[in-house]
């Protein structure tokens, strides 16, 4: 009889993280970004079927990074677990951070009893009444929870992007300025990987897009996605 091969752990734990380290980063990048009359969410994706940016509830999104199959059953749950608890007592008891714990659970379940981690990283947004009530919470392929404030990126060159969207973000700014500065950094982004100098950013047509705002002025489906020329006329707006 063989003895099985021993990995302590701390290896093990370590192995797993880094798997679904690499397989996060080899997908292009989600950006979310407050501004003045809602949160933006932007990537790259030329799909108009296989989305990484959706609803979940009257005013909560969700969008992810990895692998599309893990991350698509993960968002068909948050659905149910939304509807479920907004039928059995209040829409109003649909909360993001609610989403967020039920989330966590999964991620970090999985991370620790399966042999293979979920290849994902998630965010989970809920628009306020004003910014300040702004609620957006970024989850690990481990279970662990970040309460973000202002702007996020998740995947590809995820690092880079944040230190580009230091720069570039700041309170108050309007959906074409937000959109602006989302496109910018997604195109700062080559098709080889490489990142490209600040002013040589890569143009993204409105085509090779995906974006969807939470708009804190409906009353009840804040979601919308932005296409066709509604979104080429917010481009052209901040270029002009």
């Amino acid at each position: 009889m063989t003895m099985p091969f021993y990995v302590s752990p701390e290896q093990l734990m370590k192995d797993r993280a880094d798997f679904a380290r690499k397989g996060i980063a080899r997908g292009r990048s989600v950006v979310v970004l407050v501004y003045d009359d809602g949160i933006l969410f932007a990537t790259e994706n030329p799909s108009r079927a296989l989305h990484k940016i959706s609803e979940i509830y009257d005013r909560i999104a969700f969008a992810a990074v990895g692998k599309y199959n893990e991350f698509e059953n993960l968002r068909v749950a948050g659905v149910r677990y939304a509807d479920l608890r907004g039928y059995s007592y209040d829409r109003t008891d649909v909360t993001a951070r609610g989403l967020a714990n039920a989330y966590a659970q999964t991620l970090g379940t999985v991370f620790t009893t399966e042999s293979k981690p979920l290849e994902v990283e998630l965010v989970v947004a809920e628009v306020g009444a004003t910014p300040a009530d702004d609620q957006i919470y970024r989850l690990s392929y481990d279970g662990s929870v970040a309460d973000e404030h202002g702007f996020v990126v998740m995947g590809g060159r995820a690092e880079q992007l944040h230190e580009r969207l230091a720069g570039a973000w700041s309170e108050g700014m309007t959906l074409p300025q937000v959109l602006g500065v989302a496109v910018r950094t997604l195109g700062s982004v080559g098709a080889d990987g490489a990142l490209a100098t600040e002013g040589a950013e890569r143009e993204i047509a409105p085509t090779g897009l995906e974006v969807a705002v939470l708009d804190r002025h409906r009353d009840r489906r804040a979601f919308r996605r932005l296409h066709g020329p509604a979104l080429a006329g917010l481009l052209d707006q901040h270029d002009e």
